[in-house]
């Protein structure tokens, strides 16, 4: 575990973000980088499906982020379907980083320059501690389902 000033500028602000919505959990340095949700669940010894992905979608052009299990892939047809929109695809490295200030394999849920429209996997609910990156590809945090809706305000879906 680390002190918020040994953390990240990106973590730092993901932080803050949490605290201003009452969370209290702690960002964790990870010795090795987790930019997939196997070397994440690896390097914190949980199930690869209690990672919480977060990742950018581009929702008839603009960005959403979808925060999905990292036990399956996002089905984009499915995706397309739960949000009620014409097109969707993955959004280019450049687009995630400007939508949320951070670099893919890093992307938290919260600590964005703006909110992002937010959808969150429903299979998350089936584990009590989830993990997600915490605004770098060296830092997670666990949440519970609860914490991520509110911290997100994210809307419940199905994805795969």
């Amino acid at each position: 575990m680390s002190e918020t000033a040994s953390l990240p500028e990106r973590s730092r602000i993901v932080q803050r973000h949490l605290a201003e919505a009452g969370v209290d959990t702690v960002i964790r340095v990870l010795p090795d980088s987790a930019r997939t949700a196997a070397e994440a669940a690896t390097a914190i010894g949980c199930e690869v499906s209690a990672i919480a992905n977060s990742l950018v979608f581009l929702a008839d052009g603009a960005p959403v982020l979808v925060i999905t299990s990292g036990g399956h892939r996002v089905d984009l047809v499915t995706l397309t379907s739960s949000i009620g929109v014409d097109e969707v695809s993955m959004a280019p490295a450049s687009i995630v980083r400007s939508a949320t200030g951070q670099a893919i394999g890093g992307v938290a849920p919260v600590g964005h320059p703006a909110p992002l429209r937010t959808y969150i996997d429903e299979e998350l609910q089936q584990h009590a501690t989830l993990w997600a990156a915490a605004g770098h590809p060296h830092t997670v945090m666990p949440l519970t389902f609860e914490q991520l809706r509110t911290i997100t305000d994210g809307t419940v879906i199905s994805v795969a």
